[in-house]
């Protein structure tokens, strides 16, 4: 049950928003047991983000998941998000962060997991 919300400070066209969650869906197999299948995606472009004092473009990304992960499938799904980031939009990894939350209590379809 991963989550993942993107914001940016720019525009995102319909075609790229769409790319975006393919690639992420790709990209949460960084985790062990976790798929596409199960994937949440939001994606907040024009969004009021400024960082480092400038509001130059820029990229948060929060990703939830169900149970926890290693730190070291951490890292490499925060390369494979800033990859994303940097492919689709053009922003930095150098002005992307990535946030992670593990959930323990989880609701879907009138219950909980």
């Amino acid at each position: 049950m991963p989550f993942i919300n993107m914001k940016t400070n720019i525009a995102v066209t319909d075609e790229t928003q769409a790319a975006i969650k393919t690639d992420l869906g790709q990209a949460i197999t960084a985790i062990p047991g976790k798929s596409e299948d199960w994937l949440m995606v939001g994606l907040e472009p024009n969004s009021s983000l400024w960082f480092k004092g400038t509001n130059e473009p820029a990229a948060m990304v929060e990703v939830s998941i169900f149970g926890s992960a290693t730190p070291a499938d951490y890292e490499k799904l925060t390369k494979e998000l800033c990859n994303v980031v940097k492919n689709h939009l053009n922003i930095s990894p150098a002005r992307t962060y990535v946030k992670y939350s593990e959930i323990k209590e989880w609701g879907w379809n009138n219950q909980n997991f």
